[in-house]
């Protein structure tokens, strides 16, 4: 067949010209398809040719330079456009792929002009699974193409060096090209030529698709749709076969094929030769891998098939649908554009903290684990690097906050390096003994120093003509000895933020970064692109906003952000953790999944956190510990990671974990005063008081200021039965601050509580409410909850249904509601009680669903339903355990008198009694003593001489008390105990 355009004579089997890859009508083909024709025909018209064919003329020898910037390094192979290079690009001193386009195919007009639109189509396509295309270049008459260098292994060769690939392994590759297909997709982008040979992966993990050069778009007028056939047999669709039009569907035919070979090692059309194994797909389905392989999970089997279906109606309707698929059998770590929200919660026990973690979002894709050929990341001990201001020389006030968040951003790269907050290194440059809001060179270095920081970068932008210049040099903090200096220059300002990667490249390695500098820039390709200078300007100020705790002024900044470039994913996490600090749920809700659709413009790191963050904030625990737990598999020195971990296994109760990932965030930080305090309270839950107590006195001495350390000092006191010295603690926490005025009165009247004191912890309780109320502040809603606790302990139950109706007033929360309707069915109001159960069970959240089990547990007990009472409260304990279940799961016992069950159950509340410290947000200890009357009940049910002691515990904690109706009971259970002298 002759080429219409270079007129060369072709194989009638010919897809594309042998001469200059013009595709060819598919007559001859589908004559042949039918008619039969010899494998040699095929393979060659179709088959690439390998890198160890005779050179061509189009050879250059290494040292060549094109275009002065190119220096060859080394021949990688041969494709159909010509041989491909690996080159240093000397003016940005980094790896490229090189490709030159044969001269035939560059003289032809009509083949350059297709090529040059093809290559437009291309570079839309940017995603970090993707080989991203730089630039079109000559050279001497030689034209090329450079591209991305990827250190690494194809698919291709993998398969053969190991064979078949474990499911979840073979799973978490299929989920990377899922991705990067979706990504083209949604350009309109086909790719066309699926194979193994074009995936490539790095030797850290990282999946890449590779030569979308042939790909062409699906809805670009006046190309060629049909009538061509391009792309590799083994891997093509039938329609593609067939020469008919292609969709995205024919893509996912492809990644069903390559998917099935990494599952078994062997193809689903076995055939001697590729004409056979193209035959095959157009007439019959495959044997399923799982036959071939028993041990193929069912689900992957079916995506496998679906994804195979010869009608391409039948099949997977996208990439984005497989990827979904995978990501639900894989789990969270893998990542998906797609997720499930659960109903928005609050925090029971974080509230310290949650504020201060959202300010600190910085966002969070997935990592797989392969075996063989790749090696894990080498265990580095953690380095904290505080980044100062920059110096801005250029008197253009775009570059100011600009390049500080951003180099932190490429410091983080490194698995062991973690930048420390500089919001909050800037309000503690505020309280040196010389204050200041500017991070320059010393204060930073003081700051640093005092935080147990090793190093401080510092850096400088100065313009020289049209030309940037910008250095940074790291210090080590106590000496001021230079670790490490480094500089890069631009020829334009809009290429300074893209530079900043290669800038921090030597200061990585100075620190113990040994990953290659060519990987380092290939990690942050992409996360650093922004539509212009503006925006990232814009982002700078609103995280500076946002750590000064303005957040609607940072809500702004950030708005303009998204304002200038809508795909800018680190404004929409700014915005959701500014919306989630003023407690703002719903916003923070839609921002943070605004922030996962553009999580490909962020670094790895960074799509792990927001990941995580995004199932913390939508109260899915259990995958947010294994988002987590995986980012940290990766980066294991990832302070914040450490303590959102700790909160995710909080709010499961898994308190020792909890203290466990705290423990590590002490260690990364140790002079840092919050995550001491957060272990404090975490080591109380768990019954360690005397620990407690020491991180607690521990982080008073790095910051005396801080309240919440106060609270955990009290915590520790009274777990320890010191009980003077908790209220001391407390009265301290009431001269603070106003703050601290306030939740020293909710202490003062739990401790009240806890010692009977009824009549005092009304007075504190209702006038902290009145003071809260007059100062706008928030807590007042806890302390009318504890009002109506304290009313209902004492007997006053008219008293204390008001205080709960003041208390939902003033509070929505999941927690304050929950005990508020303990209080309307112990009142008599049951009915109202279950309707805010009803509320509580539409929040998917676990806590929710709990807590309205309880509610409903609590009705039927008051109905005296033990039995159905014992049931919901099992049922609510199964969901999540709690230290309150447990308390009402043994009263119910009790009530229905299984006393060995009940004795258990109030054995279980003493042992945990850390847990009583903290229900909701405020001091709740109050809520532990009557576990001794009703264990005392229990032990007298079962004839134990236990009983007398327990019942005189209750009583000699309340004995200074006003004597409420529990304590009445007790004292004459107890007489009735004790022998008369």
């Amino acid at each position: 067949m002759e080429c219409p355009v270079c007129a060369t004579k072709n194989p009638d089997v010919a897809a594309e010209c042998v001469k200059c890859q013009t595709p060819l009508p598919i007559s001859s083909l589908q004559e042949t398809l039918n008619e039969g024709a010899s494998p040699e025909a095929w393979s060659v018209a179709v088959t690439p040719r390998s890198a160890g064919v005779a050179a061509l003329s189009d050879d250059l020898e290494k040292g060549t330079v094109l275009a002065n910037r190119y220096e060859i390094i080394q021949l990688l192979g041969r494709g159909g456009m010509g041989a491909v290079y690996k080159a240093r690009d000397s003016e940005l001193d980094r790896m490229v792929a090189l490709k030159l386009i044969r001269p035939e195919l560059a003289r032809n007009p009509e083949i350059l002009r297709r090529f040059k639109q093809e290559l437009i189509l291309a570079r839309q396509v940017t995603h970090r699974n993707v080989i991203r295309i730089f630039d079109l270049g000559q050279s001497d008459g030689i034209k090329f193409i450079t591209m991305d260098f990827v250190e690494g292994q194809d698919l291709h060769a993998l398969l053969l060096e190991r064979g078949k690939f474990p499911p979840e392994q073979a799973a978490r590759v299929m989920l990377q090209i899922g991705r990067a297909l979706e990504a083209a997709h949604a350009e309109g982008v086909i790719h066309r030529d699926l194979k193994p040979q074009n995936i490539m992966v790095s030797p850290e993990r990282r999946v890449y698709v590779m030569d979308f050069g042939i790909a062409r778009s699906a809805h670009l007028p006046g190309m060629t749709q049909t009538g061509a056939l391009i792309g590799t047999p083994e891997y093509m669709s039938p329609e593609q076969a067939r020469g008919e039009k292609l969709t995205e569907r024919s893509d996912l035919f492809s990644l069903g094929v390559i998917f099935y070979e990494l599952l078994t090692a062997k193809s689903p059309y076995p055939a001697d030769a590729p004409l056979g194994t193209l035959w095959k797909r157009l007439q019959e389905k495959p044997k399923p891998p799982m036959e071939v392989d028993p041990a193929v999970p069912k689900p992957l089997n079916d995506i496998v098939m679906s994804a195979l279906e010869i009608d391409p109606d039948k099949r997977l309707a996208s990439a984005h649908e497989m990827a979904r698929l995978l990501e639900i059998w894989l789990g969270p770590d893998a990542g998906s554009s797609t997720i499930v929200l659960p109903a928005p919660r609050t925090a029971r026990y974080w509230k310290w903290a949650s504020a201060s973690l959202a300010i600190m979002l910085v966002a969070a894709v997935a990592a797989f684990r392969l075996k063989g050929p790749f090696r894990p990341k080498a265990v580095h001990a953690p380095v904290s690097v505080l980044v100062a201001d920059f110096t801005n020389h250029t008197g253009d006030p775009i570059f100011d906050n600009t390049l500080e968040p951003m180099f932190n951003v490429a410091l983080e790269g490194a698995s062991f390096i973690n930048a420390f907050n500089r919001g909050n290194a800037r309000k503690l440059a505020g309280q040196l003994p010389h204050p200041t809001d500017k991070l320059d060179e010393q204060p930073a270095r003081l700051v640093a120093v005092s935080q147990g920081i090793g190093a401080v970068v510092t850096g400088e932008l100065s313009r020289r003509g049209d030309k940037y210049s910008l250095s940074a040099t790291a210090l080590d903090a106590v000496n001021g000895n230079v670790i490490a200096r480094t500089e890069v220059s631009v020829g334009n300002k809009d290429e300074v933020l893209l530079t900043i990667p290669k800038l921090a490249a030597p200061i990585r390695k100075a620190l113990g970064d040994t990953t290659p500098e060519s990987v380092q820039l290939n990690a942050a390709a992409g996360a650093f692109t922004a539509a212009s200078l503006e925006v990232v300007h814009d982002y700078g100020v609103g995280m500076e906003q946002q750590f000064a705790g303005n957040m609607q002024g940072a809500l702004q900044s950030f708005s303009k952000a998204v304002e200038l470039d809508s795909n800018f994913a680190r404004a929409y996490a700014g915005m959701a953790g500014a919306s989630r600090a003023s407690d703002n749920a719903p916003d923070a809700e839609k921002y943070i999944k605004l922030a996962m659709a553009h999580v490909d413009r962020m670094t790895e790191r960074e799509r792990y956190r927001i990941r995580g963050f995004y199932y913390m904030s939508a109260g899915d625990f259990p995958k947010c510990i294994e988002e987590y737990s995986s980012l940290l598999n990766l980066y294991p020195s990832d302070n914040l990671a450490h303590i959102n971990l700790a909160t995710c296994y909080g709010e499961l109760r898994n308190f020792p974990k909890a203290a466990e990932e705290y423990r590590r965030a002490v260690e990364i930080y140790p002079n840092a005063a919050l995550p001491r305090m957060d272990l404090s309270i975490l080591l109380s839950y768990t019954g360690d008081f005397q620990a407690a107590e020491k991180q607690a006195q521990a982080a008073l001495q790095l910051n005396p200021s801080y309240e919440t350390s106060y609270l955990a000092l009290a915590y520790a006191q009274l777990g320890q039965g010191q009980l003077r010295e908790a209220a001391e603690t407390y009265q301290r926490l009431e001269k603070l601050s106003p703050l601290g005025t306030s939740m020293g009165a909710s202490g003062l009247a739990d401790l009240a509580l806890y010692q009977g004191r009824f009549s005092d912890a009304v007075r504190m309780l209702e006038n902290g409410a009145s003071a809260d109320l007059a100062a706008k502040n928030s807590r007042a809603g806890e302390k009318f909850a504890a009002l109506a606790y304290a009313q209902l302990s004492w007997g006053h139950n008219r008293q204390a249904l008001e205080a709960a109706t003041h208390a939902l007033s003033n509070s929505k929360k999941v927690n304050l509601r929950f005990l508020m309707a303990r209080i309307f069915v112990e009142t008599g109001e049951a009915a109202k009680g279950r309707a805010l159960a009803e509320e509580l069970a539409s929040d998917l959240s676990p806590e929710a669903q709990a807590d309205a089990k309880l509610i409903e547990g609590e009705a039927a007990l008051k109905a005296k339903n033990a039995g159905r009472a014992i049931q919901l409260f099992s049922d609510a304990n199964k969901g999540l355990d709690t230290w309150m279940g447990r308390f009402d799961l043994g009263r119910a016992y009790l009530e229905a008198g299984l006393y060995v069950q009940a004795d258990s159950e109030f054995d279980r509340c003493l042992t945990t009694r850390g847990e009583a410290l903290e229900l909701y947000d405020d001091p709740t200890y109050g809520y532990f003593p009557p576990v001794y009357y009703y264990l005392g009940r229990t032990e007298e049910g079962l004839r134990s001489s236990g009983a007398a002691n327990s019942y005189w515990k209750f009583v000699s904690i309340q004995e200074k008390g006003d004597g409420g109706p529990l304590f009445q009971d007790a004292k004459k259970r107890l007489a009735a105990l004790t022998p008369s002298k």
